[in-house]
């Protein structure tokens, strides 16, 4: 069964943004220790400055890249927040490779 996470957003849910920068390390170290991975995790809009120098999660996400987890990050986004030569964990793809990942997997969560 493919498995699909998509991250949108710098932060996990709204409200507190320190909350939810709290909760989304939290995510992706629990994600790192969990039996089951997803296959993918697209990051898209401003949740690419998760793959970028400085972030808090770098950690997490280099573990999970190194388990074997297709990390993929949006070109456009990455261009958007002149991310381009910062960009420390996963590769960069193009919403055509994306949709097409997500049209093929079985399960798609929005984180």
């Amino acid at each position: 069964m493919k498995k699909t996470i998509i991250i949108n957003s710098e932060t996990l849910g709204s409200g507190s943004e320190e909350l939810g920068e709290r909760l989304m390390g939290s995510f992706f170290r629990k994600l790192c220790i969990l039996e089951s991975k997803p296959d993918t995790i697209i990051f898209y809009n401003s949740g690419v400055k998760l793959l970028a120098k400085g972030s808090s999660v770098l950690d997490a996400l280099d573990a999970l890249f190194n388990e074997g987890v297709d990390v993929i990050a949006c070109g456009t986004c990455i261009a958007y927040y002149k991310l381009n030569d910062k960009l420390i964990v996963g590769r960069v793809s193009n919403m055509q490779e994306i949709a097409s990942i997500l049209l093929d997997s079985e399960s798609v969560i929005t984180a």
